[in-house]
């Protein structure tokens, strides 16, 4: 073991994850790569869990950086004024907000994700002067309490050690095993009936695609019914985009394809799109009720995102990435296919644009899967509730090259691993 990894294992806390299943010392990265201090290179399906949608070290956002740095510009504000800011702003209302006919307000809440869905749920129930907020099953928003309250993981809800109130969970689409789906009919009826039981909420959350709950994918038609019932029952809509925004599924924010506007949007993760923490919670105009530092941060001020989300904003310009994007996850799902069809063992293929998986029948599969992928040179994490889906989540600018490079070592792991469980069928 490398002395750098014994320091780690010594010092750090019993809490830290990803290094178990990646027992590796890294030094550089570059594009949809890794490499550790031995040198050996790594393709990444991981993009830091959707925060390298532009790949490592991106020389064009790395360029502005580094001559916004040289010219000792200003780097920590708060919420006072500067250049960086502004221009962010402009920009992400030229690119973004106005060619999808959007008119949000924009807070900077603080850097993380956590810190977006708690200014919304804070902001939804300020607005409404209602308590309650309804969210999906098996969905996450993040690890603070507003947000875990949210959240339908028992092991992360459990970590919070206090009572998580005010939070109804409604099954989200697909989550009835029986393969029938009224998951919606029954939130309406819930809504509209006084003797429910359930407060009448200030708001939903959801994710359109539920990555940490096993890349589950609510249909486009399910979430423009939402939107039409809590219209009708003025409840606010608040869209988790988190992880897969920022052109994870194609289009910029995932629920376009849907027709929808939510009325709060949280952006975090690929936002910055060089891997600096960076979030930001988008509402409409009538919704902007705070007074004056109501809700702030220390590091709401964070400029040097500011200049990497400004560049990054130049991917968005036209529909080149996005079409990229879909054309690559095309691949990526018929790949899936083709092994889920080959292996020996039960299993399924799940997902949008580029965040898609196989969620195994035999869950320990998916770590076992993720293990050997690891041997062989790929990082590739799991998710669920069982972490029975192994979740290949790559930048959205990988090379063809690189991409079928680390489908084939997910079919040699996944047909290394199956064969394993079914030793008496005969693996090609």
């Amino acid at each position: 073991m490398s002395t750098d990894l014994k320091t780690i294992n010594r010092l750090e806390s019993e809490v830290r994850g990803y290094v178990r299943g990646f027992p590796t010392v890294f030094t550089h990265a570059r594009e949809a790569r890794l490499i550790n201090e031995e040198g050996r290179e790594y393709i990444d399906f991981f993009a830091g869990a959707g925060v390298m949608n532009y790949g490592h070290n991106n020389p064009e956002l790395k360029s502005a950086l580094m001559d916004y740095l040289a010219e000792d510009h200003i780097v920590h504000s708060l919420d006072m004024a500067t250049h960086a800011k502004a221009r962010f702003l402009e920009r992400f209302e030229e690119v973004i907000m106005k060619p999808r006919g959007m008119d949000y307000k924009v807070q900077f809440p603080g850097p993380t994700g956590t810190n977006a869905v708690e200014a919304a749920l804070k902001l939804a129930r300020k607005v409404t002067g209602r308590q309650n907020v309804i969210s999906f099953t098996n969905g996450f928003h993040g690890m603070t309490l507003g947000s875990l309250a949210v959240t339908g993981n028992a092991m992360k809800r459990a970590g919070a050690g206090v009572p998580l109130s005010n939070a109804t969970q409604m099954p989200f689409d697909g989550y009835l095993e029986d393969g029938s789906d009224h998951s919606l009919e029954l939130l309406e009826a819930i809504l509209a009936d006084e003797g429910s039981g359930v407060d009448k909420p200030a708001a939903v959350i959801l994710e359109t695609v539920q990555a940490e709950g096993g890349v589950n994918v609510a249909r486009m038609e399910w979430l423009k019914k939402l939107s039409e019932i809590l219209e009708r029952h003025d409840v606010l809509l608040i869209a988790d985009d988190i992880q897969v925004g920022c052109g994870r599924t194609g289009s910029f924010f995932s629920f376009e394809p849907a027709g929808i506007k939510p009325d709060i949007v949280c952006l975090s993760k690929s936002l910055s799109g060089f891997g600096l923490p960076f979030a930001i919670t988008l509402f409409k105009p009538e919704l902007d009720k705070w007074s004056p530092g109501e809700h702030n941060g220390t590091f709401r001020g964070h400029n040097l995102a500011f200049i990497t989300a400004t560049k990054a904003l130049d991917y968005w310009t036209n529909d080149e990435l996005k079409n990229e994007v879909e054309r690559k996850a095309e691949l990526v799902e018929q790949r899936l296919k083709a092994i889920v069809e080959k292996a020996p063992v039960k299993a399924s293929v799940r997902g949008r644009g580029l965040i898609q998986g196989i969620a195994f029948e035999d869950a320990e599969l998916a770590g076992k899967a993720s293990a050997k992928c690891f041997e062989l040179g790929l990082i590739i994490e799991t998710a669920g509730m069982e972490d029975q889906v192994l979740k290949l989540l790559p930048p959205l600018i990988i090379s063809d090259q690189d991409l079928g490079q680390g489908l084939d070592i997910i079919e040699k792991a996944v047909m290394a691993v199956a064969g394993e469980a079914s030793p008496d069928k005969k693996v090609a």
